[in-house]
């Protein structure tokens, strides 16, 4: 069984990397970098304070992402 702190930081990477591939393709990925860029700030604001519930939210939002 893979616990929330295994698994958000996993995809906290994972996100961080199709960032990278939404950026890329230019105006046409703007809006999904946008989306993603807002997820991941605000998983890193969960788990600086330590919200659980945000972090579980946020974590379910980010395993949506393709």
């Amino acid at each position: 069984m893979e616990t929330l702190g295994d698994a958000l930081p996993r995809e906290q990477a994972r996100c961080r990397e199709l960032l990278v591939f939404y950026r890329e393709i230019g105006p046409a990925g703007a809006f999904g970098a946008a989306r993603i860029d807002d997820a991941l700030k605000r998983a890193d604001q969960a788990v600086i304070n330590g919200d659980l519930a945000a972090m579980i939210r946020v974590y379910q939002e980010m395993r949506e992402f393709e």
